[in-house]
């Protein structure tokens, strides 16, 4: 069987080095991924296993669930500068041409508009 970059594994292709920055990731969360994080894990929305800071290629996605392909991003404020706008769009471009969704949200969206955040990502599982 022939596998294209459509049906391998990404977090396979990943380098250990980001695994390891990943851990460090999952160990010193932002107040919007624990808040989020709270509600995501354990099948909470729809009965969907997300994982969190997760390994996906060069990137780590903040959120990711595997069945429905989709990813999650809290972003704060350093994101609205040029050099981070771009490569968010780098790896949003990437993570599409997987089939991926990326979803983004900023991190007071994720703190004080929780339920509106939950609803938009319930919209894809």
């Amino acid at each position: 069987m022939s596998l294209n970059k459509h049906s391998i594994q990404l977090h396979l292709g990943s380098k250990s080095q980001a695994h390891e920055y990943a851990k460090k990731l999952r160990r010193s969360q932002t107040e919007a991924e624990k808040k989020l994080w709270s509600l995501l894990r354990n099948r909470q929305l729809k009965g969907r296993k997300f994982r969190r800071q997760y390994p996906l290629a060069d990137y780590i996605a903040d959120f990711y669930c595997h069945e429905c392909k989709l990813v999650i991003e809290l972003d704060g404020h350093f994101h609205k500068d040029g050099e981070a706008k771009e490569h968010d769009e780098a790896r949003t471009r990437l993570l599409n041409e997987y089939n991926i969704t990326v979803l983004r949200f900023w991190n007071a969206e994720a703190v004080n508009k929780t339920e509106k955040v939950l609803a938009k990502i319930a919209v894809f599982l």
